[in-house]
């Protein structure tokens, strides 16, 4: 692996920054390069949210790219505002059960999820971001299980400490979302 360009983009409040963080620090404590980028304006919540973030295994020397390998696009706005960022080379990902349409962008495979839609229907709306991140993982490779799930302990190690009930449901709902890409078949 040279480098994982990812940019994943929704509305405010979706936890994309969240998704965003947990796999940084994943690649941080696997011995990756990693870079991240937050963008959001003073609408924070409400407003679309964009994370760049990139994974490599050697030094990553442009801070910014122009086009993703993995473009993630949770909301309508969000396909909107991060088509751009797709090319031929790129997997574009999208929530159908959010968004009322899907990207036209060029790229070489766009792959439709029902992220929300499991998360409200068989585990709670608070862990749709994880079923986002299982996504991610599947269609990456770039980490492994055990990384995300030690930086989710990280992040979220004393609410699960405070609620054992909440380990179980984020670990679920990572598997669930890893589950969506392979039926997919990427």
């Amino acid at each position: 692996m040279a480098r994982t360009r990812i940019v994943l983009a929704g509305e405010g409040g979706q936890g994309v920054q969240s998704i965003a963080k947990i796999l940084v620090e994943a690649g941080y404590e696997a011995g990756k390069e990693i870079l991240y980028i937050p963008n959001f304006g003073v609408e924070q919540r409400g407003g679309v949210s964009i994370a760049f973030c990139q994974v490599a295994d050697e030094k990553i020397g442009e801070p910014r790219f122009s086009k993703g390998d993995i473009v993630i696009m949770l909301s309508d706005r969000a396909i909107d505002r991060c088509s751009d960022y797709a090319n031929e080379n790129s997997t574009v990902i999208y929530d159908s059960s959010v968004c009322s349409k899907k990207p036209t962008c060029n790229a070489k495979e766009i792959i439709a999820v029902e992220a929300n839609k499991i998360a409200n229907e068989q585990l709670s709306a608070r862990v749709f971001n994880i079923i986002v991140l299982g996504v991610l993982l599947s269609a990456t490779n770039v980490l492994k299980l055990e990384d995300i799930k030690n930086a989710m302990e990280m992040a979220l190690g004393k609410k699960f400490d405070a609620k054992p009930e909440l380990r179980d449901l984020n670990y679920k709902a990572l598997e669930m979302g890893m589950k969506m890409i392979q039926k997919a078949g990427v």
